[in-house]
C-alpha cells in the first residue's frame, strides 16, 4: 500500500496532529465540512485507541482515487497486545477506557469501510475508508 503520509502516535499531542492531517488530505480530496468532521473523528478514535491501549503505533494516510470515485483510507498499526475479543469491542457502548462508548463501533459507522485484524501480543490494524460522494 503506498501511505502519502503517517503520524507516529507516541504522545496525546499526537492525536491532534493525526486528526490535523487526516482533515487537511480529506479537504484536498474534495469531502466538506461535515465529512472532514467525521473523518477527523474517526481519527481521533483510532489515535486515541493506540495510545491508551497499545501505547505508541501510527496513524497513515491514504488519497483512493479510482475510475468512478476518490476517497480517503486511514490505517491504525500498533504492535500493542492485541483485541482478544474483536466481536465485544466492536458492541455499541462497549469501554475499558470509562469513555463515551462510541469507540469502534462508532468509528464503523463514520466511515464506508471498516477492516480489522488483530493478533494476542502481536499488535492490530485497523484499516477504515470513507469515499466522496
Amino acid at each position: 500500500m503506498d501511505f502519502q503520509s503517517c503520524v507516529n502516535i507516541k504522545k496525546e499531542w499526537d492525536i491532534v496532529g493525526a486528526r490535523q492531517l487526516g482533515r487537511d488530505i480529506a479537504r484536498k480530496i474534495g469531502f466538506g465540512t461535515v465529512d472532514q468532521a467525521r473523518i477527523a473523528t474517526a481519527i481521533s478514535e483510532l489515535a486515541r485507541n493506540i495510545y491508551l491501549y497499545a501505547g505508541t503505533g501510527k496513524v497513515c494516510f491514504e488519497a483512493l482515487e479510482e475510475i468512478d470515485h476518490k476517497g480517503i483510507a486511514i490505517v491504525a498499526i500498533d504492535n500493542g497486545p492485541g483485541i482478544q475479543e474483536i466481536s465485544q469491542v466492536m458492541e455499541d457502548g462497549f469501554s475499558t477506557s470509562g469513555g463515551l462508548g462510541a469507540g469502534l463501533p462508532g468509528v464503523k459507522r463514520l466511515m464506508d469501510e471498516f477492516n480489522i485484524h488483530s493478533e494476542e501480543g502481536k499488535g492490530t490494524e485497523i484499516r477504515v475508508v470513507k469515499w466522496l460522494r
